[in-house]
């Protein structure tokens, strides 16, 4: 089997590459890399020229952005059932990549306090904050997983968004969306990869 390397920080996104890594349950090596330091080194932008993390590298291939991780983990190892079958994909790669575009640029804008004018809403992909809040409501209500009736690595990626945005206030407080996020993240693969980047960080501050 060809070795995964995981590049990334405790306080980073890579938190939740490491989950969708402990669902698949392969073996890993896990390299941590420090802001401003080895994420800007050569060694390491050879890997992602952005020189953000996470990112992995199975075998030769070299995969970078969350979204991106947990697709190719999921279609990598097929015997997890992480991804539905071709024909059943639909919603997987809709709600997927909704957290990786609108969701995620609605939400950073807020934070960073950006007004998009109502006449100037059809120049960026999400439309506005209110539209992306109700929208994600109707995606979560009822007592499934986003793409159906099992969980999928498109949970474990729109799961981390939702937690989050509930964690940090950074999206409205709905019930619908404790409801999901109490329902995805009760997992041992999230507990486990919670402790593993919890214990970094206390290694770090000691």
């Amino acid at each position: 089997m060809d070795e995964i390397v995981f590049y990334t920080n405790p306080m980073s996104r890579g938190r939740l590459a490491r989950w969708m890594l402990e669902e698949v349950g392969a073996p890993y090596r896990t390299e941590v890399l420090e802001y401003d330091a080895t994420m800007k080194s050569p060694e390491y932008l050879a890997i992602n020229p952005m020189g953000k993390v996470p990112a992995i590298r199975h075998g030769d291939v070299v995969v970078t952005e969350c979204a991106a991780i947990c697709a190719y983990l999921a279609d990598a190892f097929p015997e997890t059932e992480l991804a539905p079958p071709p024909h059943e994909r639909g919603p997987y790669y809709r709600w997927l990549f909704f957290a990786a575009g609108p969701l995620e640029a609605a939400v950073i804008d807020r934070a960073l306090g950006v007004e998009v004018p109502a006449e100037k809403e059809r120049m960026v992909g999400y439309g506005n904050f209110q539209r992306v809040m109700d929208t994600l409501e109707r995606a979560v209500s009822g007592d499934g997983y986003i793409a159906g009736e099992r969980f999928s690595a498109a949970d474990v990626y729109f799961g981390s968004h939702v937690g989050w945005g509930l964690r940090f206030e950074s999206i409205e407080p709905r019930p619908g969306f404790a409801d999901y996020w109490a329902r995805v993240s009760d997992r041992d693969a999230y507990r486990r990869a919670n402790e593993l980047d919890d214990a970094l960080m206390s290694r770090e501050t000691e």
